[in-house]
């Protein structure tokens, strides 16, 4: 004979199983009822897209402000520094340029800039000049040994953090890649107070141990190298992400059958890990090879282009031109030979490095 806690606990379970069916009944009469309208609405949009005329060439008229954007503040300005290079800059722009009269609407272009037309004299100029050769003296002699530096730095270190046996990787990671999140100007900055002659926390530690103060930024052989130190600082972690990165893509296999064929340590990194990082290694040198040439907030801020403008780099002159003497044309034909260089030395890059 049952108790009363089983025939409260059988009429309890019986009363929910009818309670789920008939929520369960409940829910599928909505969706019976939601799903004609939903069918409604699909096909009233089906019948309202068969309706709508199609234009032609519809897809331009969308990827239109792009262009416009573009035009205007991309194209515009490019052409109009290889326009600006052959004249010489004599004030801001006074009246029209052109007008448009349509009656009611009227349009009318001002005139950007006085100009006189000197034809190459601006290139001819920049080639006898001698601060330009300084400044491209000073820019190739920081490519020749920081790009380098860096680079093999980025190499080691990305080499390390790639070694199953290390621990914490994802710290150092971070730690070494976290000064290119730096400021340019405040890094800078902190650099021009460590490399101080008189008040300098390395000069300080120099004499701690009984040598004399080095002329970091006095002198032409340290200052030049006190902006290789400086960015190379900020942009070796960089690098090493991206060649980790690669290091990462490499098939272990490879590395298994070198094993098997007896190669060491040395010969799989000359014949599969420098191979296989190959691409990888262009990318970053014709990267690097670009931010070195644009170099500009270093020198400026660290050195101020001196001393006796040692340091002072093509972008800092093209600057110094630009904006400070107000020579625009000149400076327009600058920023043409400086684009023309850069460009000479990637496609050289990319040459060497091969066609795959």
């Amino acid at each position: 004979m049952a108790t009363s806690d089983e025939t409260d606990d059988r009429v309890g379970q019986a009363y929910r199983r009818r309670l789920r069916g008939a929520v369960g009944r409940a829910m599928r009469q909505s969706r019976r009822a939601v799903r004609p309208l939903w069918d409604r609405f699909r096909f009233a949009r089906q019948d309202l897209t068969a309706a709508t005329p199609t234009l032609p060439r519809v897809a331009y008229l969308f990827i239109a402000p792009f262009f416009l954007l573009f035009s205007v503040f991309l194209a515009f300005p490019v052409f109009y520094t290889l326009y600006l290079s052959f004249f010489e800059y004599q004030g801001v722009g006074q009246g029209s340029l052109f007008w448009i009269d349509l009656g009611p609407v009227y349009l009318e272009i001002p005139q950007i800039a006085q100009l006189n037309f000197i034809g190459l004299g601006n290139y001819a100029r920049l080639l006898g000049n001698e601060l330009f050769w300084q400044s491209m003296f000073n820019t190739s002699y920081i490519l020749v040994i920081q790009v380098p530096l860096m680079i093999g730095l980025a190499l080691a270190l990305a080499l390390a953090l790639n070694a199953s046996f290390l621990r914490l990787k994802g710290v150092f990671r971070t730690a070494i890649a976290l000064p290119v999140s730096a400021n340019l100007v405040a890094y800078s900055t902190v650099f021009l107070l460590l490399f101080n002659e008189q008040l300098g926390f390395l000069n300080y530690a120099l004499a701690g141990v009984g040598l004399g103060p080095v002329p970091w930024l006095t002198d032409a052989f340290w200052a030049r190298n006190t902006i290789i130190a400086a960015v190379t600082w900020r942009w070796t972690g960089y690098n090493m992400i991206i060649l980790l990165a690669g290091l990462q893509t490499i098939p272990q296999q490879l590395y298994e059958a070198a094993e098997i064929d007896g190669a060491n340590r040395w010969e799989k990194f000359r014949y599969v890990t420098l191979p296989q990082l190959k691409p990888v290694f262009l990318f970053v040198i014709v990267l690097s090879t670009i931010g070195t040439f644009k170099l500009f907030a270093e020198p400026y801020v660290i050195t101020g282009g001196g001393p006796t403008n040692s340091t002072i780099t093509i972008v800092q002159y093209i600057y110094r031109q630009a904006f400070v003497n107000f020579n625009l044309g000149y400076a327009s034909a600058l920023t043409v030979v400086f684009v023309a260089v850069v460009s000479a030395f990637s496609v050289a890059q990319i040459k060497i490095g091969g066609e795959d």
